[in-house]
């Protein structure tokens, strides 16, 4: 049963939810962890930075170990681990303690489960890459649905420690039984059929020879400045509430930001298998060129209407929608350029680019915040990396691919055999 590919989606899925509140209930904390700690929010910020920095710089590493020894064992020690640091961070009482168990521990646990799930599904589904791996991201970008009510209620019932501890062991146990399923494909898969997806494979690029590529840095940095857009939004979104002076409004009866939040969870795990699921259809450049401009709107329009309760909930749902599918779309477009046998290694080392937008995003965007008294200048500099970053796709990425792609058929076709002609 566990040799069948959607039964390896639905583990992936699983594991995905498990590791998802570390980043995105993270902002629930933020409030009570500065009354309790004694400490400013940039200083705070930096818990959130080392949890994506350490997630994401660790993975080309985790992801080695992944293609080396399989993913049971590996998604097993990430699943604990995970778990593990909201235990003892339920017991710190230091900013540094904080910053080795929530950020340090958490990154090294929620990066193996990430990067290994996501390898994974490339290598499951070599014909639906966008919408395998947009099902399992949604699980990461809409794992804290279930989880963001229940944590606010504990908090309000106990306190930011028990609520810690408690979900800190739900991690633990569901990661660990999630994992033992986990098995690798029988074989690599070659894509066939779809002329719109730029296989079939002939080559699989090794992360060294990879990182020699121009496409790759031009990836890199397309990924960073989306990351650092997404960030932004998931871990400061409870204080630019406060500043925007809605930290005690409600809609529709509830209090906003758990409300904000969990329609964020929704809609930036839909967006993973949709944008996925259409750039099989029409092309991964030409899917990310929509999804980016769309989000370089919606962030326009929530900073125009971010007076209004009802609107600053809806529109921030619509730029979550027009963030999340990253996930879905670079690492598709990653392994259909450079194959699928060292996916997961080489989804690692793009993967680092989450760790810098995690930096820009949280403590930088904070500090600018803080110099300027306001969260103007941090939305103008998001809006822009959005619209550059759809810019890139089009106008760079696309004829670079294309001429990548072009070069190795001309070289497939140049080692053939010749065929003798028939007399």
């Amino acid at each position: 049963m566990t040799q069948s590919r959607w039964v390896q989606l639905l583990l992936g899925l699983l594991c995905m939810v498990v590791i998802s509140s570390p980043q995105y209930v993270w902002t629930l904390f933020t409030q009570p962890l500065m009354a309790s700690l004694n400490t400013k929010l940039a200083a705070l910020q930096i818990t959130f930075s080392i949890l994506i920095v350490v997630q994401t710089f660790l993975s080309p590493f985790q992801g080695f170990l992944v293609d080396r020894f399989g993913p049971r064992v590996l998604l097993s020690v990430g699943g604990a681990v995970t778990g593990l640091s909201w235990i003892l961070a339920a017991r710190v009482t230091t900013l540094t303690g904080l910053y080795l168990t929530y950020g340090l521990l958490g990154g090294i646990g929620t990066g193996i489960v990430y990067v290994g799930v996501i390898g994974h599904m490339v290598q499951w589904f070599p014909d639906r890459r966008g919408f395998a791996t947009g099902i399992v991201a949604a699980g990461y970008g809409m794992g804290a649905l279930l989880t963001t009510f229940p944590i606010s209620e504990s908090m309000k019932e106990a306190s930011y420690q028990q609520a810690l501890f408690r979900w800190g062991l739900v991690f633990m146990a569901v990661g660990i039984l999630a994992a033992q399923g986990l098995r690798r494909p029988p074989e690599l898969r070659t894509v066939r059929g779809d002329s719109r997806i730029p296989g079939p494979e002939s080559r699989n690029f090794r992360p060294a020879e990879m990182l020699r590529t121009p496409i790759f840095w031009l990836m890199f940095v397309m990924m960073t400045m989306m990351s650092t857009a997404g960030l932004m939004v998931t871990s400061q979104m409870s204080a630019f509430t406060r500043d925007f002076g809605l930290a005690n409004a409600l809609v529709f009866g509830l209090p906003l930001l758990p409300l904000a939040l969990s329609i964020d969870r929704i809609t930036n795990g839909l967006t993973r298998p949709f944008f996925g699921w259409l750039s099989d259809r029409i092309g991964r450049e030409n899917t990310m060129v929509i999804a980016f401009t769309l989000e370089g709107v919606a962030m326009t329009l929530w900073l125009f209407t971010r007076a209004n309760p009802a609107a600053f909930v809806l529109m921030s749902g619509v730029v979550l929608f027009a963030w999340g599918e990253i996930f879905s779309l670079f690492p598709s477009t990653l392994t259909d350029t450079y194959g699928a046998k060292h996916a997961t290694t080489n989804y690692g080392f793009l993967y680092m680019a989450q760790g810098i937008g995690s930096v820009l995003g949280g403590p930088v965007a904070a500090l600018i915040h803080d110099a300027y008294g306001s969260w103007m200048p941090v939305f103008a500099i998001i809006i822009a990396m959005n619209f550059a970053t759809a810019l890139l796709a089009g106008v760079a990425l696309k004829p670079m691919r294309r001429r990548w792609f072009g070069a190795i058929s001309a070289r497939r076709v140049a080692a053939s055999p010749a065929i003798p002609a028939r007399s």
